[in-house]
């Protein structure tokens, strides 16, 4: 059994990996680790294991934290996003060394890692809690894109009533690459995490470098030819079209729904283009009440919990994060 970092690994077998595994998703590709290499405010990372010479795990993601000097330290965090890449057939050894590992390595860097799965990975949950990942449950919407028809047909009521209103008042809505776009959309974000969602926003490089990329994916929404709303996505070898931002106007103006055409605009998009579905990457906790879960609940989804897995490195420096986020999201 051998153990790989990102100066050993073997990236054509990783392609390879990605191929055949169940658990593939667009964040654990190389794509996805060169993307976030590329970010001089994220430090990427990536752990292989091999059985008999041959790739079976992967654990890719990126180191994330933010402000001064102090603060930096203090938020200090592993996110894996996706889940673990790994073999059909890995041995419960491979995985147990493969997440020893990533521990080890990550431990100086990061107060704790989350991996935040996408796909189910209830089968190996007893592998991560023995490697010391606890998890907990996280829910999502997976919104089927067979067809267009089919994807109307399925949306709630209200959902359509409000596409249908949008688009007769002079919404539009696709798939953009235009700079200025981009500008807008971000504001629009920007000025919704700092006054509703009140946690870290990547800076605007994240998403100029998204709308590059060839699996990149900026959807917007305008109105009298203003951006009001949109969506930042990103595709995995055209069949699952992930929506990692979203944001819009609403409420500003009558009978137009900016963040709903924002999201429609996406799940239009996979339909036509023969994607198998589009995942909304979160729905917060069963347990908490979460305005966006009912939102996402009437785009015709099912309903899914993948959990996520939690190792934490520093306890005292964990709970004292966790206090510092519950006092921001207080602050009206």
């Amino acid at each position: 059994m051998t153990l790989y970092d990102k100066q050993t690994l073997n990236w054509k077998e990783w392609q390879q990996l990605i191929e055949n595994s169940a658990s593939s998703s667009w964040f654990q590709t190389p794509e996805a680790y060169d993307f976030y290499s590329s970010l001089n405010f994220l430090q990427s990372f990536v752990f292989g294991v091999a059985e008999n010479d041959k790739l079976t795990g992967i654990v890719s993601g990126f180191i994330q934290s933010e402000g001064g000097i102090l603060r930096k330290y203090f938020s200090r965090r592993a996110i894996v996003n996706g889940g673990a890449l790994l073999s059909n057939n890995i041995s419960d050894e491979a995985l147990k060394q493969l997440l020893t590992y990533t521990r080890h390595e990550l431990k100086k860097q990061a107060i704790y890692i989350e991996i935040r799965n996408f796909k189910d990975f209830s089968g190996f949950k007893s592998n991560f809690e023995k490697a010391g990942f606890s998890y907990f449950p996280h829910l999502n919407f997976h919104v089927p894109t067979p067809d267009l028809e089919t994807c109307l047909k399925n949306l709630h009521a209200s959902k359509r009533r409000d596409i249908k209103l949008s688009q007769k008042n002079g919404v539009e809505w696709g798939l953009s690459s235009s700079k200025k776009d981009l500008e807008s959309f971000y504001s629009l974000l920007k000025n919704l995490y700092s006054t509703k969602v009140k946690t870290p926003l990547f800076p605007v490089e994240y998403f100029e470098r998204l709308m590059d990329r060839p699996n990149g994916r900026i959807f917007i929404a305008k109105y009298n030819d203003e951006v009001i709303g949109g969506s930042a996505c990103v595709a995995f070898d055209n069949r699952i079209l992930y929506e990692m931002f979203v944001c819009g106007m609403d409420g500003k103006y009558k009978n137009i729904y900016p963040s709903t055409a924002a999201t429609w605009a996406a799940i239009e998009y996979a339909a036509v283009n023969g994607y198998d579905y589009f995942d909304m990457m979160g729905a917060g906790k069963p347990s908490e009440s979460y305005g966006v879960r009912e939102f996402k609940s009437r785009f015709g989804g099912t309903l899914v919990e993948y959990g996520r897995f939690l190792c934490v490195n520093n306890v005292l420096l964990y709970r004292l994060g966790e206090f510092v986020v519950r006092m921001i999201k207080k602050q009206k």
